[in-house]
């Protein structure tokens, strides 16, 4: 919850935009200010104060107790021109509120966070969990400094500076001066060494009935120490189905901030386990519980199976610890049509979480500004799809975290497809969604894909021209709009002569036709014109040409295809003479 503050008119006006902008997610608080600031202190995750800097630090003082806990606080002055990340500006969000309410309320995000500002990403917005010097081995990340990474296995992390690596030390002709370590392992950190945890850890548990999370808990936590192994990197609890609503299971879950994942008893029983046991295969239909829940998805067994030692009593509970391999990570991005403003965020903050972008060059230049420090660039030219998409997974299967780029939106015949059928389910795929030509093309005219339409692509290279022009030929014969991609190249030229023509024998020589060129680029050029007017020899691979159906026509220079609402059709304006119909 976002706790708003205000003590002015204006503040408030302001407050309110936010409230209303964000329904569900703020709580305005109202009456004294100080009262108001102390109650969303503790009882929000974040805070926006529409007050002065100094006031609210004054106010906010005598409340902070711990980085890892405080909320996030943002201030926005009293004229709306700066939303300032006050406290918390990574661990409680403030940076990102900050810009958050920018966008909102029109003003600048202000954020002072030496790692955002320089563009490095902070030991604590990795994904993972971090202890140790985390100042120290941050401030030698921002001077350049060599600072060591060492890893158990290679983890999809975002990019890091070209100092921080296995051999940035040697690259500088000496010792790295701080450490920074992948681990799920206890180990001993020096007064420069941070480590970041990884989520690695499964624990399989087995409960009898009734047995209290104190025993549960008090079992995993042993059994991880004894194992010299990281409460920070188990990432799930796992049981048999019959255990979900177990109260200790579920409690011991909750506390360590996991989720519970559960199994059926069949599944569970067809795991081989070094440990089965009777007991469980009377009570719940399957030899084991805690190893075969732990292992469940694979991984290797690092604690089997051990039982608790209350004093006095029998066990009632079980556990097992299964380290499950890294998983990299392929975001499949659509960059949109060409425009900076089309790119989506989630597009640039897919770029700014890879550790490799693998694309076309020409697409690479586009975005190379935004992307981190140390990214390791793969790109080729025009032809080598097949090559792109192959070397995407085999970096996310080595483990990286991998932005595979296209124009437009990655999965309309861009990048997606050649990748997916590439790509298994050992790597964790993203899609992230952009602007499609076809849709920045018909902006750009108007609303000509206002009813059903489709969007056919010319080239003949990876689809024979006999299925091609029955497709043309299907889309004429149901009057859907239709959007050529590819519709011309220096080698194909008679491809759209001869696809016009077969829409011709359906529509009018009258039909509207829009061509865009390079849309929403600096050089965009559009035209409307007639499905008997359009010279194909002004068209090229860099333009998108949509042809209307039997119900588009010219309103004021835009092409429309009218949905067919029926107060459209009762009350439509009469046109005026010798405009078009």
């Amino acid at each position: 919850m976002i706790g708003l503050i205000s003590a002015t008119a204006a503040g408030a006006a302001a407050r309110d935009r936010l409230a209303t902008a964000w329904p569900g997610r703020t709580r305005v608080y109202e009456g004294p200010v100080r009262e108001s600031v102390e109650r969303a202190f503790a009882e929000c995750e974040q805070l926006v104060c529409f007050l002065a800097t100094g006031a609210v630090v004054r106010l906010i003082a005598p409340l902070l107790t711990d980085k890892s806990t405080d909320p996030g606080v943002v201030c926005v002055d009293e004229a709306g021109r700066y939303a300032l990340a006050l406290l918390g500006g990574h661990g409680g969000g403030a940076n990102a509120l900050a810009e958050e309410v920018s966008s909102v309320l029109a003003c600048e995000p202000v954020v002072t966070t030496a790692t955002d500002a320089t563009g490095i990403p902070g030991l604590d917005t990795l994904g993972l969990p971090v202890e140790g010097a985390v100042a120290a081995v941050t401030r030698a990340v921002l001077d350049g400094e060599p600072v060591g990474l060492v890893q158990d296995a290679v983890w999809p992390l975002p990019a890091l500076p070209p100092n921080v690596g296995a051999g940035a030390a040697a690259a500088e002709g000496g010792s790295p001066v701080a450490r920074l370590l992948v681990t799920d392992r206890v180990v001993q950190l020096g007064p420069r060494d941070a480590v970041l945890r990884p989520a690695s850890l499964v624990v399989g548990v087995g409960a009898s009935k009734g047995a209290s999370v104190e025993e549960v808990l008090g079992l995993v936590e042993d059994a991880l120490q004894d194992s010299g192994l990281s409460r920070l990197s188990v990432c799930e609890l796992a049981t048999v189905d019959a255990k979900a609503e177990e109260p200790g299971i579920v409690s011991a879950a909750a506390r360590l901030g996991v989720p519970l994942t559960t199994y059926t008893a069949e599944a569970l029983a067809q795991i081989t386990v070094p440990n089965p046991s009777g007991a469980p295969l009377a009570a719940v239909g399957t030899p084991s519980v805690a190893e075969a829940a732990a292992l469940a998805r694979g991984g290797e067994l690092l604690v089997p199976k051990r039982k608790s030692n209350p004093e006095g009593r029998p066990a009632m509970a079980t556990c097992a610890v299964v380290r499950r391999p890294p998983r990299g990570r392929l975001a499949v991005v659509g960059l949109g049509p060409g425009a900076r403003d089309l790119l989506t965020p989630r597009a640039a903050d897919e770029l700014r979480r890879a550790s490799v972008l693998v694309g076309l060059d020409q697409y690479v230049d586009q975005i190379r500004d935004l992307l981190r420090p140390g990214t390791r660039i793969l790109e080729s030219g025009l032809g080598a799809e097949e090559e792109r998409a192959r070397t995407a997974v085999a970096e996310a299967r080595a483990g990286h975290a991998v932005a595979l780029i296209g124009s437009g939106d990655a999965g309309v015949y861009a990048m997606a497809s050649p990748a997916l059928a590439e790509a298994s389910d050992d790597i964790d795929v993203v899609g992230v969604p952009g602007v499609t030509a076809a849709l920045a093309a018909a902006a750009v005219l108007g609303a000509p894909l206002g009813h059903d339409h489709v969007s056919i692509s010319l080239s003949d290279l990876h689809t024979p021209w006999e299925v091609i022009e029955r497709r043309v030929r299907a889309a004429a014969e149901a009057d859907l709009v239709v959007t050529f991609y590819n519709p011309r190249s220096r080698g194909r030229d008679w491809q759209l002569p001869k696809a016009l023509s077969i829409l011709a024998e359906h529509r009018a020589p009258a039909t509207p036709v829009g061509v865009v060129r390079n849309a929403s680029r600096a050089d965009e050029s559009s035209r409307l014109t007639t499905l008997a007017g359009l010279d194909p020899a002004t068209v090229d691979m860099m333009t998108v040409v949509t042809v209307g159906n039997t119900a588009t026509r010219e309103v004021a220079a835009r092409m429309v295809t009218p949905r067919g609402y029926r107060w459209q059709t009762s009350q439509r304006p009469t046109a005026p003479p010798g405009a078009a119909q």
